[in-house]
């Protein structure tokens, strides 16, 4: 195979509210790192995966425009530099993303393979997962379209089904054709499919050469084709990423590629690969991938626990987290949020962050902490006219230049050397050193030092919204 003619795409969307809250639409799960094996997040085990594989091109990433800065910062961290970080302006589901990423591969390579993968998975990478790549690229270069079937080892509800159409060898992870798909069954069809060496589930895994899926979505929903293509055309680049256009692309049918294609192709292959995998659909899911103490239990940061069985504790702070006499529980405990639930539930925390957010608890799409292409900040304490924040802002790297109509702020350098601009006069401050911005001055904080910089910022107004922002001039392109 020709060098660099497969391009990887990973899909970044996605709100992952099933793992709230500590996943939430500011700062979703394939950001995080949710197992304890890795320090790293979903996304960067994502790329990691396939960082050696010497005939892979750089990856083209596709997120919506609020994570862009965290997937670039996240590359970066682990040393990578993208083929692409297409910005979606309006989530369109996995079949006009895919068709972006085609597109885009075709610009600059013949007609690559493409390797579709989700940021949001566990799953071993040893040589079963090598040797079912192997065979999936074989047969995309036959004009296949393959996805990779999972090998049952439970029955499991909460995942989508493939039924091939013979029985399936998972020791050579043979592909077969495809006779249908199956969402998510019930518990006695679960345990049939189980039992019955055809069935595999769905990993939301694809390969397949841009010619060929682009010719499939033209044959089912050519709109979705014209739209992208249209998009595309008009998109622009700024800095690092690509700005889809968004009247266009929001004309795009918003289908999953399993509806749009694999479910009407004739053309389909499922490569069977038995590795240890999930998707991390609940908090259940995540503690059966897991590994589990005497008691069955999962235990994440400062947690004791005294008679607690087959339950998942998390403290994300420093704070103890004490369980006593109950089992099969899901606790997960934030800076602002508390989680407790029956853990053959967390399926249905979904739905819970929905009544949350209908009632205007800003709890169920915002953390504490909200990061930005300088660093990020985290809310320590606040009331109606005034808050506290602590502000990280990563060495050589500036806000904007901006002022404010509703708030004065002070600044408190704790760690580092601050770059202060007031107007026209410009300034350092070392550690326990501060300043006063008055309302509706111009003003920047830049980092000139090598270590991280850390300042405390006290708010003081009528609002105190983020968007009470006038920006004059900013790196990052933001307006």
């Amino acid at each position: 195979m020709s060098s660099n003619n497969i391009y990887p795409v990973i899909l970044c969307g996605g709100s992952g509210t099933r793992l709230w809250p500590l996943s939430r639409k500011s700062f979703p799960k394939q950001f995080l790192s949710l197992n304890s094996q890795s320090s790293y997040s979903l996304l960067q085990q994502t790329q990691i995966r396939i960082k050696n594989f010497k005939n892979f091109s750089n990856t083209i990433f596709i997120c919506n425009e609020e994570h862009r800065f965290i997937v670039a910062e996240q590359m970066r961290e682990i040393e990578i530099k993208p083929n692409s970080i297409i910005l979606e302006p309006i989530g369109r589901n996995t079949a006009p993303s895919i068709v972006l990423a085609a597109l885009q591969s075709l610009k600059s390579n013949k007609d690559p393979i493409l390797l579709i993968l989700s940021s949001d998975h566990l799953m071993s990478c040893d040589e079963n997962f090598n040797l079912g790549l192997h065979n999936a690229f074989e047969l995309a270069r036959d004009g296949r379209i393959v996805t990779f079937g999972i090998k049952p080892t439970f029955p499991n509800t909460g995942f989508g089904y493939i039924q091939s159409k013979k029985p399936l060898n998972f020791e050579f992870s043979e592909g077969s054709e495809i006779k249908r798909f199956i969402e998510k069954p019930n518990l006695t069809l679960a345990q049939e499919f189980l039992l019955d060496g055809r069935y595999s589930w769905n990993s939301g895994m694809f390969v397949f050469k841009a010619s060929t899926i682009i010719s499939e979505v033209k044959k089912f929903y050519p709109e979705i084709i014209n739209c992208c293509k249209k998009a595309l055309e008009s998109s622009k680049e700024d800095l690092d990423f690509k700005r889809i256009e968004e009247k266009d692309f929001s004309d795009c049918p918003p289908y999953s590629i399993d509806v749009a294609v694999m479910e009407k192709t004739k053309i389909g292959s499922v490569v069977p690969l038995n590795i240890k995998w999930t998707d991390i659909g609940s908090w259940k899911s995540l503690w059966e991938y897991e590994k589990k103490n005497e008691e069955g239990n999962v235990l994440e940061g400062k947690v004791f626990l005294n008679n607690v069985k087959d339950s998942y504790f998390k403290s994300s702070k420093n704070r103890l987290l004490v369980g006593l006499g109950v089992k099969e529980l899901i606790v997960v405990d934030t800076d602002d949020v508390t989680l407790i639930s029956d853990k053959n539930k967390s399926q249905e925390v979904k739905n819970l962050v929905k009544e949350i957010k209908e009632i205007g608890m800003i709890e169920a799409e915002n953390h504490k902490t909200g990061f930005r292409p300088w660093g990020k900040y985290l809310t320590i304490a606040n009331d109606e006219f005034w808050q506290v924040k602590l502000i990280e802002v990563k060495p050589g790297h500036s806000l904007s230049l901006q002022k404010h109509k509703f708030r004065s702020e002070h600044w408190v350098v704790v760690k580092g050397i601050a770059q202060v601009r007031i107007e026209d006069e410009f300034f350092k401050l070392k550690e326990n050193q501060s300043t006063f911005i008055p309302l509706g001055l111009k003003h920047q904080l830049s980092n000139p030092g090598q270590e991280d910089l850390l300042i405390i910022e006290v708010q003081c107004g009528e609002y105190l919204g983020e968007d009470d922002i006038i920006r004059f001039e900013d790196k990052y392109g933001r307006k």
